[in-house]
C-alpha cells in the first residue's frame, strides 16, 4: 500500500475540517479524543472497523499504574513514584526511556483517577493469587516480575495491575464502552468503517507540516482537514507479516499473533513516509502462560541442553522472550502433584512430552544430552531442600524438591504450546506525543500514541500485564492535549 503523503495542493476538495483528527478508535485514540476535546477543540475521530474497541477491547484491560494509586493505598501498598519508575527503568532498560517513564510512574495516580472520572469502577480489593489476570472483581494484582530476580533485589515491590471491576476475562469491552460513551458524550465526530489512507501534508508557507488524512469512506477516498493536529493511534504493526519478517523476525519464532485485524503498522507507515523515526521496531511480547496453575511455578524450564536458564517464579512474558534465545526443545519438568489441574485452568496447551515414574524414566523419553537433565535436577533438589536457589535465584516460596512421578511439557514454540506475541516498537516521539523525525526535530502538527508509538514497555523481557493498556491511554490523553494546543503542550 502506498503511505506517500497527499500534497495540500493536490486537495481538490474538503470533506470536513476540525481542529485535531484521531486515526484509530482503540484506547489510545478514545483518550486522545477524549482529551483534546476537553481542552477546548473539536474533534472527529476515524476506525476502520465497524465499531469502537481496537485491540484494547480485545485485552483484559489490565492497567499497569503505580506510585501510590487509591487502590494501593486501600489496600495497604506503600508503594512510591521512585519504586515504580526504578522498577520500570531497569525492566525495559536499556532502551527504556527516562523522560517517558518519569511522567508515567509520577502520573499513575492522577491517571487512575481520571479513568474513575470517566465511570471506570476499580474494587479496592487485591487478587493475591499467582495468575495471568484476576477473573474475580478484585482489582489489584502482582502483573510483572516486581517479586522476582533481579528486581526485587532493587526495587520494593508493589502490584501495579488494576483490573476493572467486573468478572472473567471482560475488562477490555467494558474499557471500550465507557471511554466509547465519553467520546460521543463531549460531542466528539465519530467515523466508522473509515480506513485513514495517508497524511496531508503543506510545505508552502516553510517547513513540511501535517495538515489532514486522506480517508477511505463509502470506497472513496475523502480528504479532511486538521487545523491544529492529527493524532495517529492506529496499533502495532503484529498482523503485517512483511513488516515482521523485516523489522522483528525473531518475534516470528512465537506462534500467535495478538491483536486486532488492522494492527498492520499503517500509521507508523504514514509518519515514516513524512520523515518519521522508528525506533525499537525489533523488540515485542512474547508469552509462555504457564501459571494458571501456579503450582507449575514448582517446576523447572530447561532448555535443549538440559540446563535451566531462568528463575521460573518470573511474569509469564520474561519466561517466553528467553525461550526464544534458547537452545531447543524447551521443556517444563514438574512433579505430577504441582502438575494439578493443568489440563482444564492451563492457557499454556502444552503437550506432555514425557512421564516417569521415576527421574531416570522421565530422561529415556526426553530428546536431551545424556545425562544432562538428572544433573540439573539433582543439583536443583539440593538447593530446593536448602530453601536457596544458588544459579537463578528463584524465591524461596517457589523452591521445593521434584519428585517423581515427574511429567514434561513440551514448551518448544512450533509443538503445540501457545506462544502468543505482538510488537514493541514504533514511532519516536516526545513524552507529549510529538512525533519526531530523523533528526528529533517535531514533526509540525503530527502526534501519535499507543503501539504505534513507542512508549514506555520497550522489552519483551521485561514486560508486565498492563503496560499496554496503561501506557495506551496515559500516552493517548498526552497526544490528544498536546495536538488541541498546537503542540504547544508539555
Amino acid at each position: 500500500m502506498d503511505f506517500l503523503p497527499l500534497p495540500v495542493t493536490e486537495v481538490t476538495q474538503w470533506a470536513g475540517q476540525t481542529d485535531v483528527l484521531v486515526a484509530g478508535f482503540g484506547g489510545a485514540g478514545a483518550c486522545a479524543a477524549i482529551e483534546a476535546a476537553d481542552s477546548g477543540a473539536d474533534v472527529m475521530i476515524f476506525d476502520a472497523a465497524s465499531g469502537a474497541g481496537g485491540s484494547t477491547a480485545l485485552s483484559s484491560a489490565e492497567l499497569y499504574l503505580g506510585g501510590g494509586t487509591s487502590i494501593q493505598q486501600a489496600t495497604g501498598y506503600h508503594d512510591t513514584v521512585e519504586a515504580t519508575y526504578g522498577y520500570l527503568m531497569a525492566s525495559n532498560g536499556p532502551q527504556a526511556d527516562p523522560e517517558k517513564t518519569r511522567a508515567y510512574a509520577e502520573g499513575g495516580a492522577d491517571h487512575l483517577a481520571w479513568l474513575e472520572s470517566l465511570g471506570v469502577a476499580f474494587k479496592p480489593t487485591e487478587y493475591p493469587h499467582r495468575a495471568m489476570m484476576a477473573l474475580t472483581d478484585d482489582c489489584l494484582l502482582y502483573t510483572g516480575s516486581e517479586k522476582a530476580w533481579p528486581y526485587c533485589d532493587e526495587f520494593a515491590p508493589a502490584p501495579r495491575g488494576h483490573n476493572l471491576k467486573v468478572e472473567g476475562d471482560n475488562g477490555g469491552p467494558l474499557l471500550m464502552r465507557l471511554l466509547e460513551a465519553a467520546v460521543r458524550q463531549r460531542g466528539v465526530t465519530v467515523a466508522l468503517e473509515s480506513r485513514v489512507l495517508r497524511l496531508i501534508v503543506d510545505d508552502t508557507q516553510g517547513p513540511l507540516r501535517v495538515v489532514g488524512l486522506v480517508v477511505r469512506q463509502d470506497g472513496e477516498a475523502q480528504c479532511y482537514r486538521a487545523n491544529r493536529g492529527v493524532v495517529l493511534c492506529l496499533g502495532g504493526f503484529v498482523m503485517n507479516a512483511d513488516m515482521l519478517a523485516h523489522y522483528a523476525p525473531r518475534l516470528q519464532k512465537a506462534t500467535i499473533p495478538i491483536g486486532n485485524p488492522n494492527d498492520t503498522g499503517a500509521g507508523i507507515a504514514m509518519a515514516e513516509a513524512v520523515g518519521g523515526r522508528l525506533i525499537n521496531m525489533d523488540e515485542g511480547f512474547v508469552s509462555l502462560p504457564f501459571y494458571p496453575p501456579a503450582s507449575l511455578t514448582f517446576g523447572i524450564l530447561v532448555n535443549g541442553e538440559g540446563k535451566r536458564f531462568i528463575n521460573e517464579d518470573v511474569y509469564h512474558g520474561r519466561a517466553g522472550t528467553l525461550i526464544l534465545d534458547q537452545p531447543w526443545p524447551v521443556y517444563f519438568i514438574v512433579s505430577v502433584e504441582d502438575y494439578a489441574d493443568y489440563e482444564t485452568v492451563s492457557y499454556l496447551g502444552a503437550p506432555i512430552a514425557g512421564t516417569g515414574e521415576t527421574l531416570e524414566e522421565l530422561c529415556a523419553e526426553l530428546d536431551l544430552p545424556a545425562g544432562a537433565l538428572a544433573r540439573t535436577v539433582e543439583a536443583y533438589n539440593a538447593d530446593a531442600a536448602a530453601a536457596i536457589d544458588a544459579d537463578l535465584h528463584k524465591q524461596a516460596d517457589w523452591l521445593k524438591p521434584l519428585k517423581a512421578p515427574l511429567v514434561a511439557l513440551d514448551c518448544t514454540p512450533g509443538h503445540g504450546a501457545f506462544f502468543p506475541y505482538f510488537t514493541l516498537g514504533g514511532l519516536d516521539t516526545t513524552v507529549a506525543g510529538a512525533v519526531l523525525s530523523m533528526s528529533g526535530e517535531p514533526i509540525p502538527g503530527l502526534f501519535a500514541a499507543g503501539r504505534t508509538a513507542c512508549g514506555v514497555p520497550r522489552r519483551g523481557d521485561g514486560y508486565a500485564s498492563g503496560s499496554s493498556v496503561g501506557d495506551a491511554t496515559f500516552s493517548g490523553r498526552r497526544a490528544g492535549r498536546a495536538a488541541a494546543m498546537g503542540g504547544s503542550a508539555p
